[in-house]
């Protein structure tokens, strides 16, 4: 028993004395003590003792749209990571085939008495008036992370979709690209209606009056991206940007079924720099999340709203990183646009 409560002290940062006051109930711990004890109990498998089974740290729901997208884990890791080290026992939350939504999450969330939320890549919009009314009434922890719908007075962390799309043209157009195609979400998802709204700005700066047909909406699949793709090669596109790796990757595969090189005939560049964007062949151009400091700001958010304290609503917003590797290259010699 003596090795179960080394392991327990060390990751809940106490002594192994401390964790047997926790276990015998002893007066004069602290209550935060107290959870990063339990909690840590909980990660490890170890049963409660009886007297303390009916309490637990807080728990925190993570919602997220999907878990095919390899920046939602990527973002929930961090989260997660973070929220233990808090005593908050975190539950993972994640849309399913079968219509399992943020509406039944919530839900779930709220008979459960949890102590926040934080979503991730998606938003309580959908969830429908009535529980965005409970929500607000019980006046819940949560912070929202690169949100998909508009969500104004809750605390919000983003990436400045902007900026990447800046960072992006301002590389392709040095490199003599001209007609550059972009491969968004669904209609009506906020970072694809801001990365929209830069590629515009910048189109109508360079006095190019056919950039919408540039432009096409899809699902966030690499079969979504291909379908997209093949529509903008049509076009006449040299270049193209995707608001996802998954979407660039999709791009790739549908250029190739068409005989085309990349980067020689045409040039992708994704976004999130995901796991493994380096290694595939090519490697991909991406824009890269700061997906550390952007977990770090959201639970530091979500701590101070738990412990009482107002935050700010304002939404904060985090420069990203153009990544160049081997997908975009010069405009193919004998384009005459």
């Amino acid at each position: 028993m003596s090795r179960r409560l080394s392991d327990v002290a060390q990751f809940a940062g106490v002594s192994v004395a401390t964790v047997s006051r926790v276990l015998h109930d002893k007066p004069g711990i602290a209550q935060a003590t107290k959870d990063a004890v339990l909690t840590a109990l909980d990660v490890f498998g170890y049963e409660r003792p009886s007297g303390l089974r009916n309490t637990r740290g807080p728990l925190v729901g993570l919602v997220l749209p999907d878990l095919q997208n390899p920046v939602f884990p990527a973002f929930a890791e961090l989260v997660v990571a973070a929220l233990i080290k808090h005593a908050l026992l975190p539950v993972l939350c994640t849309r399913t085939a079968d219509g399992v939504s943020e509406a039944h999450y919530i839900e779930m969330l709220l008979a459960q008495q949890v102590g926040g939320i934080v979503f991730i890549g998606s938003s309580y919009a959908d969830a429908g008036p009535e529980h965005c009314r409970t929500l607000r009434e019980r006046r819940l922890p949560i912070v929202l992370i690169n949100a998909a719908d508009e969500n104004l007075d809750v605390p919000r962390v983003c990436v400045d979709d902007g900026v990447a799309v800046d960072q992006v043209l301002g590389h392709l157009t040095a490199m003599g690209h001209e007609r550059i195609g972009l491969i968004l979400g669904p209609v009506g998802h906020v970072p694809s209606a801001r990365k929209l709204a830069a590629y515009a700005a910048h189109a109508q700066a360079r006095g190019h009056r056919d950039w919408r047909g540039l432009v096409a909406h899809t699902l966030f699949s690499m079969e979504g991206g291909g379908t997209a793709a093949t529509r903008l090669i049509r076009e006449g596109v040299t270049a193209m940007v995707c608001a996802s790796d998954t979407l660039a990757l999709g791009a790739i595969r549908a250029a190739r079924k068409q005989g085309l090189n990349v980067p020689g005939d045409l040039s992708v560049v994704g976004f999130d720099d995901s796991t493994f964007m380096n290694v595939t062949d090519p490697p991909l151009t991406t824009v890269r999340q700061p997906i550390q400091a952007m977990s770090a700001a959201a639970v530091a958010s979500l701590m101070s709203q738990i412990d009482g304290h107002a935050v700010p609503v304002d939404e904060v917003l985090f420069d990203p990183e153009l990544i160049v590797r081997g997908s975009t290259g010069p405009r193919p010699r004998g384009d005459g646009r």
